[in-house]
């Protein structure tokens, strides 16, 4: 099985308090979107696309191998992968998607998600536990009742699919809707998603804090 990895990677680096695209903003000396990068590759990505702000490309290019794909990003998530599947090369039957701000996922949770779609799952996301109380508030911000968290899990990147399933999903996918990530795209298509374990160094990076935990990371 052949997989390309597209990395999300358009989004400004505002609430990172950052006057540069955050994918380009630096962890440990190299721009989130390299270590991102990395990770795909070293879990068994065999080529990769990144959907980078069209004013910025040129800086993504200095930052990224040669190998790399660079397309421009939309001003949506969605836009961004869209443009992804179209420029992925014709020899990938699976589809991994990944955000740049999640820099320090593990390659073995890359080679997890491409295992079970190797396997024959359509499409499979790394989740983890919901370790604390969920609770329902009403408008006046009162909890109105609390959450069983047994069956609850947190999902992250990348989120793997057949590729066939997702450029169907997305095919289908009404002008104008955006869903919160690839997976509910697929199962707004009626495809089910698996599971695999996540990891918890594969936290997302969107305020100043978690960029600073990330680097407590690396340095260790």
């Amino acid at each position: 099985m052949s997989a390309v990895g597209i990395v999300a990677a358009a989004g400004s680096g505002s609430r990172l308090g950052a006057d540069l695209p955050k994918a380009l903003v630096p962890l440990a000396g190299r721009p989130l979107v390299v270590w991102a990068v990395e990770s795909l590759l070293a879990g068994g990505v065999a080529e990769v696309v990144v959907a980078v702000p069209a004013a910025d490309r040129a800086a993504f290019a200095a930052a990224l191998p040669g190998t790399v794909q660079l397309v421009d990003g939309g001003a949506t998530r969605t836009a961004s992968v869209r443009a992804g599947l179209a420029a992925a090369g014709p020899a990938a039957d699976a589809v991994l998607v990944h955000d740049a701000a999640r820099p320090l996922t593990p390659p073995e949770v890359v080679a997890r998600v491409l295992a079970a779609l190797a396997t024959g799952a359509p499409a499979v996301v790394p989740v983890l536990p919901v370790v604390d109380t969920t609770v329902v508030v009403d408008e006046a911000g009162t909890v109105t009742a609390a959450v069983p968290r047994a069956s609850l899990r947190r999902v992250q990147t990348p989120q793997g699919f057949d590729r066939a399933v997702l450029v169907a999903a997305y095919a289908a996918l009404e002008d104008g809707v955006e869903l919160t990530d690839d997976a509910a795209v697929v199962r707004a298509a009626g495809v089910a998603v698996g599971t695999v374990e996540g990891d918890e160094r594969a936290a997302k990076v969107t305020v100043p804090h978690d960029l600073h935990l990330a680097g407590l990371q690396v340095g260790r």
